[in-house]
Formats: structure tokens, sequence, C-alpha cells
């Protein structure tokens, strides 16, 4: 009989890297984000995809070169996008040779995507990876019925001309009626408006306070356009230039004469101003090892140096389906013994206008905190010059899988252009998750 392993004997920690490296947030590149059915109406994911992916390879110089890992996802799927982020590198100007995986998370999606590439890099694993998300909601899968669906596959079964015709026989005429597309909770059967509606009303967010931070989130993002922040992290597709949800020069006025759209009664207080619309989109970033951008003559924008997850239960009503970042962020905090003050740059993710207020009134509300975050005092305020600096989903669109990528690469920018500081990025989805993360230059 062999001997037993010594107790003494540590195991050799996984991966190449004797201790963690630093990762790079070295560029980021998106297409402009359109309303659905619009502007890409015709577009697929893998086309979103390959277009962000050859604006991000070739403003980095890796046209024909083999980068260690893509990874990316899309939350409306295709059958055929079963390998969307392999097919679209073997559509780009990389070299086919490049791995490439998918990743889900619903809207988390784009940011999970750079924490498993950053994972790598910090590992040792790989040097050089790209990460990002692509959806579009103009190209939705349409679902059949379940007695067309099983009369089909009762067809395909079936070796004779006489029987496939007598399977499909069995299809009545309700059954040719497809499912529409519905945005819904599968365990709740509530669209996530509805659910934000529920948390909007329990927070007692005022209808004002919506309209006041979209008319921010568009105008911040005009700014942005017009001041020349975004030329290096948007490329045109199929002529847009620039997203087409922005409303340029939008006035409280006219967010003030918009009918709510979620909830009832009292609960009445979201607008189709306040929440993100049907988008189409992909976006995409370059993380790397500081040697790898060094010999590449690319300077880091910034350093993914954290991140966490979260969940929530939402199904029995315990806790808002979008509320998933405030305990994430205070888990981050807790760990790292940072504090929301120490933030140069807060990008939260505006899925509703409600839900970004919803969870700073948490951060702000000593019960929530001790009783739900168990923290002795509240997390505190963020201050609103720092929320959301060029703009956020309201006013660019919110292509689930694409939106990670989009927040990351702002964040990034905007300590570039400040010349350091930290960065918190933050991110609600559905299922009641969460993803955050910090970055630092």
């Amino acid at each position: 009989m062999a001997a037993a392993p010594s107790s003494s004997t540590s195991p050799r920690p996984f991966g190449p890297a004797a201790a963690p490296r630093p990762v790079a947030v070295v560029a980021g590149t998106r297409i402009p984000f359109a309303r659905s059915g619009r502007a890409y109406a015709e577009a697929s994911n893998q086309e979103m995809l390959t277009a962000v992916l050859d604006g991000l390879a070739r403003r980095a110089g890796l046209e024909g070169e083999r980068v260690d890992e893509v990874v990316a996802g899309a939350v409306v799927r295709h059958s055929r996008d079963l390998t969307l982020t392999r097919e679209a590198v073997l559509g780009s100007v990389l070299d086919p040779t490049t791995p490439a995986h998918d990743v889900g998370q619903a809207c988390g999606t784009g940011l999970q995507a750079a924490l498993a590439v950053a994972g790598k890099v910090a590992l040792g694993q790989v040097d050089v990876g790209i990460a990002g998300g692509a959806d579009t909601t103009s190209d939705a899968p349409v679902v059949v019925s379940e007695g067309l669906r099983r009369a089909l596959l009762r067809a395909s079964r079936e070796k004779s001309t006489a029987g496939k015709v007598r399977a499909l026989a069995a299809v009545r005429p309700k059954d040719l009626v497809p499912v529409p597309p519905r945005n819904a909770e599968p365990r709740t059967g509530l669209s996530m408006g509805e659910h934000q509606a529920r948390t909007t009303l329990e927070w007692g967010i005022t209808r004002e306070a919506q309209d006041e931070l979209a008319l921010a989130s568009h105008h911040r993002l005009e700014a942005a356009y017009e001041s020349g922040f975004l030329d290096d992290l948007v490329v045109a597709h199929r002529g847009l230039e620039r997203d087409d949800v922005l409303r340029p020069g939008l006035t409280l006025s006219q967010l003030e004469r918009l009918r709510p759209v979620f909830g009832r009664g009292e609960a009445a207080t979201m607008t189709a101003g306040t929440s993100t619309p049907l988008s189409d989109g992909a976006s995409a970033v370059l993380l790397s090892s500081p040697e790898w951008a060094a010999g590449r003559g690319l300077e880091p924008m910034a350093y993914l140096v954290d991140a966490e997850t979260a969940a929530v239960d939402h199904v029995s009503g315990a806790e808002g389906l979008l509320m998933a970042p405030a305990y994430a962020v205070s888990r981050l905090l807790a760990r790292t013994g940072l504090c929301l003050q120490d933030f140069d740059v807060v990008e939260i993710h505006e899925a509703f206008a409600s839900q970004v207020l919803c969870t700073l009134a948490a951060w702000e509300d000593p019960l929530f905190c001790r009783v739900r975050l168990g923290r002795d005092e509240p997390l505190g305020a963020v201050d609103r010059e720092r929320l959301n600096p060029h703009g956020g989903s309201l006013a660019a669109g919110h292509p689930f899988a694409a939106t990670g990528a989009r927040v990351l690469a702002s964040a990034a920018k905007a300590l570039a252009v400040r010349g350091g500081g930290r960065a918190l990025v933050s991110v609600c989805a559905a299922g009641g998750q969460g993803v955050v993360a910090v970055l630092e230059r």
C-alpha cells in the first residue's frame, strides 16, 4: 500500500503565477447602441460582436494576430449562437487560432466575461484577452407553441413521407400561434419593470428624482460625445455614429410629460424616459498583463483590482429583484477596507432610474445597512458628480450582455482622463443577481 502524502506538504498553487499579477484594462470598443428595430434591425449578435472585435483589434494593432483568449456572451440567443464568440472570432481580423468561449449571467454577462479573462491574466495563464458581449432584441427568437414543437419533433423522427404527414396533421390552428417574446422572470412571471415598480414604491423613490437622474444621464452622455471622450471607445456601424437612444437637448419638461409604464396607482412613477429601452449593440474590452501592454507600447487606462458577486431572494419578496449590487458592494468594501467615499468614479448601470436611486438610498439607510448588510453604520452617500459622469444606460441604451464592457471601459477611461484614482463599477442582473468591480490607476 502506498504511503499517504505528508500532511506538511502544501499543494502547488493553481496556475503558473507565483503571485497574482496586475490586470490592465488597455482599451475598450463598442458600436453605438440602437433602439430595437432601428439601425441594427437586420444585424445578428455575431455580426455586432465581430464588429467590436475588429474595432478593438485595429485600435490595438492586433490584426492577424493570436489573442490568448476571447470571452463574451449574449442573453437573447438563437440556436445558431451556440458558439457565438468563437464564430465572431473566426469572422474577425484576429488570427483564427484565437481560442474563444461564451459566458452568461443575464445583464452581468459582459462584466463577468471581463472577470473571467482577468482571472487568467492574474494567474499568469494568459497574457492578453478580450472580453465583451452582444445582444439584439430586434432579432429575438420566436418561440413556437408546445403543440407545434411536439408535432415537428414527431415528424422529424418519422422515416416515411406518410408518417411525417400524419404527425403534422395533428397540428391545430391554435398551435400555429407563436409564443410572444416577454422579458419576464421565470419564477415570478413578472417583468423586470414590474418587479422594480414594487421596489420603487418600497423605497419611496419619487417621480421627480427619477426624471432628474434620467436628464443627467442624457446631458452627460451628450457632453461625452461633444468633448471627444468617446472618440476612441465607439466605432461606427451600419451608418450609426452615436447611440440613437440619446436625446440631445432633452429637457425636464419633456420627461415630465411622459406617462408611467410600470406600476399602478401610487406605484406608477416609472416612465419610458426613466427605463432603459430594448436595445441592440455590442462592446468589448482588452485586458492584459502590464508587461504585455508595455511590449506593445500601449498605456493601460486603469487596472482591474477586485470584484464581487451577489444574489438576492426576489422570488419570496424578501428583496427587490435588482438590489443585489447593494449587497455585493458592501461585501467588497468589507473585504478591502475601502468605503464608498474612496471612489472618484462610480458607474452604476441604469436599468431604471429608480433602481439606481434605490441602491443609493439603501447604502444611506441605517436600518437596511444594519439588518440586511450586517453593518454598524451606513455605507453613506455617493457624490452625484461622481456618479455616471459620462452618462449611463438610460441615455446610451442597454443591449443586455454588452452593458458590462461598456461601463467598464467608460470607468477606466474616466480614470485615465483624471490621471489617477479609483472607480466602482456596478451591474444588476436578472434573476436577482449583481456584479461589481473595482478599478484603480
